[in-house]
């Protein structure tokens, strides 16, 4: 009998590895190799910083852990009954308040799909959805400003409530009708749809509740901490070796130019949207103007690449296609209206 081959050990340790905590870990190393004076303060301002938005984590995370140990995300389904418009108008609010990320509701939106709910409704969750969330809302708080934080919801739910009437205008023409992919698996390895069942809002009497609560909390404070320290460290970086006059003339004005460059780079420059409110504070430091941040941040939620593949692998070309250009249009006009407001 032929030996099974068994994978190297090098190989299978690297697969291991969190690569965002290697990169925390490396980017201290990389300075101090190649700008040793500028190695600690690096890692000092990083430290401050995650400590300054410290409370703002605990906050979050003890949100998501109370919304999942309770099961309150079963309300969402409701927001998918009744008249067309009140779906619109209720998807969008709930997608800003939703605390899921967007291979989580996958199965929940396939099913509402097949099931023949509007994709304006639809719509309207999915563009809102991964822009705002309790814990998006703390931290952007924290690091970008309270009204930062409320413009940005506000932005999340006129993008959701403006895309689902959109497409609720479009229902009777070729490019919004039979949405679905054929044949297409409907879940994306997150589990089941977490959207049914009863919520139990005092879930502390109730172990496997108790459970579920601590869970969410110890794994989104350890997702929220490496993306917040690796995009930290970033800010330092960026803050110490890009020139502040170089960030103002390509993002800096009030003029609608930065506002369009800073959507059409929000897609690829966006790592996470936790990770991006550090980021951009650091570019707003160097010039970066205020609607070219809103703008960036919205256009970079919605057509990060996570929430892009999961979009693309439900729904057709020509309704991803509508989903990206509604939220490049919300993403301006967000700008420009946070560029009005700011100044």
């Amino acid at each position: 009998m032929a030996d099974i081959p068994t994978p190297a050990p090098l190989p299978r340790l690297w697969a291991r590895i969190d690569k965002v905590w290697l990169l925390v870990a490396a980017i201290p190393l990389l300075v101090w190799a190649f700008d040793p004076p500028a190695a600690w303060p690096t890692v000092t301002g990083a430290v401050e910083a995650l400590g300054h938005t410290g409370p703002f984590i605990l906050f979050a995370v003890a949100a998501i852990g109370y919304l999942k140990a309770t099961g309150s995300e079963a309300l969402l389904a409701k927001a998918f009954q009744g008249r067309e418009t009140r779906m619109i108008i209720i998807a969008a609010m709930a997608g800003g308040l939703s605390p899921f990320c967007s291979c989580e509701v996958i199965p929940f939106i396939a099913a509402l799909l097949a099931a023949g709910a509007p994709l304006s409704a639809v719509m309207a969750f999915w563009l809102a959805s991964p822009l705002m969330d309790p814990a998006m809302f703390a931290i952007t708080a924290g690091g970008l400003g309270f009204d930062f934080a409320v413009a940005k919801t506000v932005a999340a739910v006129a993008l959701g409530l403006g895309g689902g009437l959109v497409v609720m205008a479009l229902r009777n023409t070729a490019l919004v009708q039979d949405p679905l992919r054929p044949a297409e698996t409907k879940s994306c390895g997150c589990g089941p749809s977490p959207f049914t069942g009863t919520p139990v809002w005092r879930f502390w009497h109730h172990a496997d509740r108790r459970r579920a609560f601590f869970d969410a909390f110890l794994s989104n404070l350890l997702f929220l901490g490496k993306w917040l320290a690796l995009a930290y460290l970033l800010q330092m970086l960026m803050i110490r070796y890009i020139p502040a006059d170089a960030v103002a003339a390509v993002v800096g004005g009030s003029g609608i130019g930065p506002i369009l460059i800073a959507s059409l780079l929000g897609a690829p420059a966006y790592l996470n949207g936790y990770a991006a409110v550090p980021l951009v504070a650091g570019l707003m430091e160097q010039g970066m103007s205020p609607g070219a941040a809103m703008s960036f941040v919205i256009a970079g939620g919605v057509s990060c690449i996570p929430a892009a593949v999961a979009v693309w692998a439900l729904v057709k070309p020509r309704v991803f296609a509508t989903y990206l250009g509604l939220a490049l249009m919300g993403a301006i006009l967000a700008g420009l209206t946070w560029n009005m407001l700011a100044a």
